[in-house]
């Protein structure tokens, strides 16, 4: 009977731990969202709508609006870095897996590259985002370039950090023009970074 009176309180306290992981990514990605459609100086209500929780539960999680923007922006740079590994192995090629992460990529800094720029001015805080991105993208990029490279047995004429900052370079502005075809563009510079002879 003690027995099960202590396993009891441990079972509770074992699904109570899993919880605030599990509605803090909700929380993420309800953020994310309303982010992309609304600007990040969207009305928390219209956060808390989205994730079906009270404005009590986001400020309990992140107390201000630059902690939010910080988080999501966290988040949705690790389901970037994620992809890499997954799309390499489930794509038909290496090839096809670079094009994909580069569109999800391309997506990313369309939608939410205004995220960084959202701290009010705390430029310490903006340069960690920038050493945080950099640090996790450009060894995923990495490794799907070179997968990509030795599959077309070829040498690149860049890295993969000039890359990524090549495909950033062509992103600029392309929230803001419904004609610009940013993506395109970026496929188009993977061919080049690809082509057989380029040295």
């Amino acid at each position: 009977m003690a027995d099960a009176e202590s396993e009891q309180p441990r079972a509770a306290r074992s699904k109570q731990v899993g919880r605030p992981r599990r509605s803090e990514q909700e929380l993420l990605d309800a953020a994310a969202a309303v982010f992309v459609q609304s600007g990040v100086d969207a009305p928390v209500r219209e956060i808390a709508a989205r994730a079906g929780v009270g404005m009590g539960t986001i400020y309990r999680h992140f107390p201000t609006r630059p902690e939010l923007v910080v988080a999501v922006y966290r988040h949705q740079v690790e389901a970037c870095a994620d992809a890499g590994p997954r799309l390499l192995a489930e794509s038909p090629t290496p090839e096809a897996a670079l094009r994909a992460w580069v569109a999800l990529f391309v997506e990313f800094l369309v939608t939410k590259h205004g995220l960084a720029g959202a701290l009010h001015g705390d430029s310490a805080g903006s340069d960690a985002l920038h050493t945080y991105f950099v640090g996790r993208l450009v060894p995923v990029c990495g490794s799907l370039l070179d997968a990509a490279l030795e599959s077309v047995d070829t040498a690149s004429p860049v890295d993969a950090y000039n890359v990524l900052k090549g495909i950033g370079n062509l992103c600029i502005g392309a929230a803001a023009d419904a004609q610009y075809e940013a993506d395109v563009l970026v496929q188009l510079l993977i061919s080049g970074v690809l082509a057989r002879g380029v040295h």
